[in-house]
């Protein structure tokens, strides 16, 4: 497999000697509900995750979350609530949401607050190295010890600027330093005893300490949306270096693309984002994968209930060719599809290339509609083992009913069949009305009868 590393700016061969692959990818920051632009980078990686797990590796996906930060406290203050408390509650969100988009790849989920031993241990090896200074609100990092700072951006060292989530101090030693550990200001504000008083970490810290811990000093791929490229990746890497002694620390850098409205980045600081919840109670989990897996993980994306809608559409194509497969029964005619399966894996393995694959089992689906009537059942069944392959990482199958399980479903339809054959029509409509308030569609063909969920 290939993929597009953002350091090296080069597609490179994913190239293991084992089969174990560590993957981290940044989690957000809980003080809010989560939006449709989380959404889009996460479920970028749990195909990922999924896929590579598909072709046999062992992969161990860590996610870092971040709970505790300016903008939580700033919030809880606003609304006169516990900082860790709220932090707690839109985190439980946050794993909801991943819920509803069938993001369930990720082996461990791990808050900054729980891993403040980690932390001061990183901070503490930096300033025996000469890498921190004391300021009256914090221990900054020296950016300027670092001649690699901005390698990753390809930002030049006299250009770039300090990023939004940094203290900002008059007193910094270098406009490009960050704050490590943030003193504490008010007893209001959580804060943890360090050696160098009651505190709390900063932004980018956080994170290489999680990825330090369970994965030590290197590992295969850190991921995140493009805008964390700079100043927190960029910060990441240069603290993950100064540790190590060279920036060979992570062998990818991959980046999903920003989901943007009206032209603009889809986020809390805009105020224009669109929660999951908001988006579940009009569509689907798999229409809302769907819209995002149909372009390129690594190409903006513009929101519009246009895109949606094209989702909703070609999500009840699959879904409908799929469960018309359950009704095809003795011989038929035999079909060539091989090359229609390993066209659509050519293209995952291509920088995980969702647009061409989802294309390709829309061609899969077509084919299934033309044949439906005169199929092999042998055909059909080895048909649902491949869909049922692509699904395992695209999740775009719908899998259950909230009223009957697949087995109930499948004895009724036979059921109806057979009511059908005897002629008993006004039972037969009783059946199919009656599946159809549970969130069953039957599809009726020649002589058998296919079904799928209801999708929205």
């Amino acid at each position: 497999m290939i993929l597009h590393d953002h350091l090296s700016d080069k597609l490179k061969s994913l190239n293991k000697k084992g089969n174990v692959i560590k993957l981290f990818v940044c989690g957000p920051t809980v003080y809010d509900e989560p939006h449709l632009g989380h959404i889009k980078t996460y479920i970028t990686f749990d195909v990922l995750a999924k896929y590579l797990r598909h072709k046999g590796y062992s992969v161990f996906f860590l996610e870092n979350i971040t709970d505790i930060d300016d903008k939580i406290i700033n919030r809880a203050m606003e609304t006169d609530q516990n900082p860790l408390e709220l932090s707690s509650l839109y985190f439980q969100k946050f794993i909801e949401a991943m819920k509803f988009a069938k993001i369930d790849s990720v082996n461990f989920y791990a808050p900054a607050t729980e891993h403040i031993k980690e932390i001061i241990r990183q901070i503490k090896i930096l300033e025996r190295r000469g890498y921190t200074y004391k300021l009256p609100d914090g221990i900054y990092y020296r950016v300027w010890m670092d001649r690699n700072y901005g390698i990753l951006s390809g930002q030049k060292a006299d250009k770039l600027e300090q990023g939004k989530r940094a203290t900002v101090s008059d007193f910094k030693e270098d406009t490009r330093d960050f704050v490590l550990w943030k003193f504490q200001k008010t007893e209001k504000e959580p804060a943890w005893m360090s050696p160098w008083g009651m505190g709390r970490p900063g932004w980018h810290i956080e994170d290489t300490a999680i990825s330090g811990k369970y994965f030590g000093n290197h590992y295969d791929i850190h991921g995140a949306g493009t805008d964390l490229l700079f100043p927190h990746h960029e910060s990441e890497l240069s603290i993950m270096s100064s540790l190590k002694g060279n920036s060979r620390v992570v062998d990818f850098w991959i980046y999903s693309g920003l989901l943007k409205i009206n032209g603009t980045k889809m986020s809390k600081s805009e105020n224009n984002f669109i929660t999951v919840k908001e988006i579940s109670e009009k569509y689907s989990s798999e229409t809302v994968r769907m819209a995002f897996l149909s372009n390129n993980y690594a190409s903006e994306t513009d929101f519009s209930e246009s895109l949606l809608e094209e989702a909703k559409k070609n999500v009840e194509y699959i879904n409908r060719a799929y469960m018309l497969l359950s009704g095809v029964r003795g011989k038929g005619k035999k079909l060539e599809y091989g090359n229609l399966f390993k066209a659509i894996d050519r293209e995952m393995e291509k920088d995980l290339n969702t647009r061409s694959s989802v294309a390709g089992l829309l061609e899969v689906c077509s084919m299934i509609y033309k044949n439906i009537d005169n199929m092999d059942e042998t055909d059909a069944n080895l048909l649902k083992t491949r869909i049922d392959e692509i699904d395992s990482y695209l999740g775009i199958l719908v899998r259950e009913s909230t009223v009957l399980s697949k087995k109930s479903i499948e004895e009724l339809v036979k059921l109806r069949e057979n009511l059908r054959k005897e002629r008993k029509y006004e039972y037969s409509d009783v059946l199919r009305n009656a599946l159809q308030e549970s969130g069953v569609i039957i599809e009726d063909g020649q002589g058998k009868s296919g079904w799928h969920y209801e999708l929205r």
